[in-house]
């Protein structure tokens, strides 16, 4: 921290007992991580009438107790990082009794959604009624492959069941083709649906099966042009077979992120999934200007943020 930022510190410090408004207002990363630690070592020492040479003990201490990791977190708040989490309750294996479980958690770590097959959205509706969690079902998932028609009318069921949020896939073979009539038609019925009925709409592409870059970008516009709500980059089922006969997966990557979000207006958002399974992912992605991300790793993350923020 220079000279001046201490001094600027030291004076507010004597000045006004409001340390969190005032250390803020100077702006720099470190006096943003500063306000946290002597917030936590004022608990210690009574705060008082504390000098430079205080404020630079506190420092000492963040240095010495905090690693870097810690200090680029401080820059998102717990809400923030909560606020980005889709909580995903998708994996085919999963009963009746871990989907409830993965709701009650999602409400536990107030996340943004949970991400549920559709079967479930009546049960998870139910249980986090009246939490601020938001319920999203799939459609059209994991492979994109049934028709439009279809498509909607899972949407319908979904919404009417509690759903506010639908995560579609696109038809990656009409995409691979070429075949813009179709995808378009496809991504904008879906949409409109969804919007008649009071939801939003995340399109996914699954980006290990569409590895063209042009596809991608070309997807970005056709869902910009249809008013969908996000773009998405994965299932987190989109496994590939290897040359060895062996499944690979790579999710969210961070060119395709990146990629995404240069070819998105800012109407329209992204969501990343596959891959995010902590802290330092979840705060890369935010970086990157991701809303959302698809995870399952929700309280390893959040945990990990409460542990370092000393929350």
């Amino acid at each position: 921290m220079a000279e001046q930022d201490w001094k600027c510190v030291a004076a507010s410090l004597k000045q006004d007992r409001c340390l969190k408004e005032n250390l803020r207002f100077h702006g720099t990363e470190q006096v943003r991580v500063l306000v946290q630690i002597i917030t936590r070592w004022s608990k210690i020492k009574p705060m008082g009438r504390m000098g430079e040479n205080s404020v630079k003990a506190a420092v000492t201490r963040l240095e010495s107790d905090m690693t870097m990791n810690s200090i680029s977190l401080m820059k998102y708040t717990y809400e923030e990082m909560a606020g980005m989490i889709d909580h995903s309750l998708l994996h085919p294996t999963m009963t009746d009794a871990e989907l409830e479980v993965g709701c009650k958690l999602a409400a536990k770590y107030k996340v943004a959604s949970v991400c549920i097959k559709p079967y479930a959205v009546k049960m998870a509706a139910g249980i986090l009624n009246g939490t601020g969690v938001k319920v999203g079902a799939v459609v059209g998932f994991p492979h994109g492959g049934s028709t439009t028609e279809s498509k909607c009318f899972e949407t319908v069921v979904a919404c009417n069941d509690g759903a506010t949020e639908i995560d579609m896939v696109i038809n990656i073979g009409k995409a691979l083709s070429g075949d813009w009539v179709y995808v378009t038609r496809d991504i904008r019925q879906v949409t409109e649906t969804a919007h008649k009925h009071g939801a939003i709409v995340k399109v996914i592409f699954e980006n290990d099966f569409v590895t063209d870059d042009k596809l991608k970008i070309k997807l970005c516009q056709i869902c910009e042009s249809v008013w969908a709500d996000f773009v998405k980059t994965s299932t987190g089922y989109g496994f590939v077979k290897g040359s060895d006969g062996k499944y690979s997966y790579k999710g969210a990557t961070e060119e395709d992120l990146k990629l995404m979000r240069a070819n998105c207006s800012t109407k329209v958002q992204v969501k990343a999934a596959g891959g995010i399974r902590d802290l330092d992912a979840l705060i890369h992605a935010r970086d990157l200007g991701v809303s959302r991300v698809g995870a399952t790793a929700t309280a390893q993350m959040l945990d990990e943020y409460r542990r370092r923020a000393s929350l």
